[in-house]
Parts: structure tokens; sequence; C-alpha cells
């Protein structure tokens, strides 16, 4: 993979408010987790360095609030993500409900080049509690139906898989961080010179 630049990878999380959007992003970053809880205001992001197949990348993730008065706050931030990560609480179906509107929302907003294929992360969070209310199997089967998107099941309290979750998250922004890069540079190297393409008209001409 070329390596003549260093990678800042863009990753939104999403879901509503609660799921532990915040708890995820500093349990991966700062190895630290909090019970109290702060709603987030806006949007808030924090940086990462990870390796990515022997490459150096800086993760740049943005935590986007999920209350509905500042869900238009957060349109701007969608623009140019490389991944999106989607959240839920594995003890609140409505939060699980609610995937579809914000997977639809990101792709409205967002406008990727190819939203069929745009990677996507679902993240089943708060699985250290008992009361849960969204099986696996329902989780998988959701996921499955949406391109199959990965799908982790984590405990932001007690680090359980977070950081599996998010060395997915950084392969798959890595990929789509390249593929953009590649489509852009692509146009460049097909670009036809008019005189070039005159001078061959008047030489098979004269060919003949």
């Amino acid at each position: 993979m070329s390596s003549r630049r260093k990678a800042i990878l863009k990753v939104i999380i999403l879901g509503d408010s609660g799921v532990g959007k915040t708890s995820l992003m500093n349990q991966f970053v700062n190895k630290k987790f909090s019970n109290q809880y702060k709603a987030t205001i806006g949007a808030d992001f924090l940086t990462k360095e990870v390796i990515v197949d022997d490459r150096i990348v800086t993760l740049q993730i943005w935590d986007t609030a999920g209350q509905e008065r500042f869900q238009s706050l957060g349109v701007a931030f969608y623009r140019g993500a490389d991944c999106c990560v989607l959240v839920f609480d594995v003890t609140a179906p409505n939060t699980f409900k609610s995937l579809e509107s914000w997977r639809d929302e990101f792709l409205i907003q967002a406008s990727p080049r190819d939203p069929e294929n745009f990677p996507f992360l679902i993240l089943g969070n708060k699985v250290d509690l008992e009361n849960r209310a969204v099986t696996l199997k329902r989780a998988q089967q959701w996921c499955q139906s949406k391109n199959d998107i990965p799908f982790y099941e984590t405990s932001a309290k007690e680090a359980v898989n977070v950081e599996l979750a998010f060395q997915e998250v950084a392969r798959r922004a890595l990929a789509q961080d390249t593929e953009t890069e590649l489509y852009n540079e692509f146009p460049d190297q097909i670009k036809l010179n008019a005189n070039d393409y005159s001078r061959d008209r008047e030489r098979d001409h004269c060919a003949c």
C-alpha cells in the first residue's frame, strides 16, 4: 500500500442519546470510563494513531450529539467521513430501532460517492448490564440485511471488544480513503491533449 502521505481518517459515531458514544470513544482513546453522564453538545472529536497493515494512520473520531435538537449541528461534520459507526444500547430496544434512521440520515447528509458500499460498523453497547433487551441474533440479522455490516457487542465500562471494534473501523476507513484517493487521481491519467489528437488525425490522414 502506498505510504506517500500519512492518512488521517475521519470516523463519525452516531446513535441515540445515552447509548455510550462518548464513553466508547474515551475508552478507546484514553482507556478511561466515567459513570457520570454528560450529554455531548453539538460535536467533539479525539484523535488516536493506530497501525493498519504496517501503516500508521490517525483516526479522527467525531462524537456527535444524539439529542434531536442537536442533530442539525452534526450535518456539517458528516461530509468527508471515511467510516460511520452506529451505536445502540442492548438494554434499550428503541435505540436499536433508531439505527435505520441514523444510517439513512448519514447517507443523505454525507453524500458519499458510493453509498451502497460505504463502510458502516454497528456497536451494541452496554453488554455488561443484565437487563438485555436486544438479542445478538436480532442485531446480526439486521446487519446482514444491510449489506453485511460488521457488528460488535461492546462494553465501554469494561473495555469489551472496544479495541477490536475500532481496529476494524480503522481498516475499513483506510480502505475507503484509499479507494477515494484512487478515484480522484484516475481522471488525471486519462486527460487527452487536443493538439496531440489533431496531430494524430493529420498523420493518419497522410498515411492513407
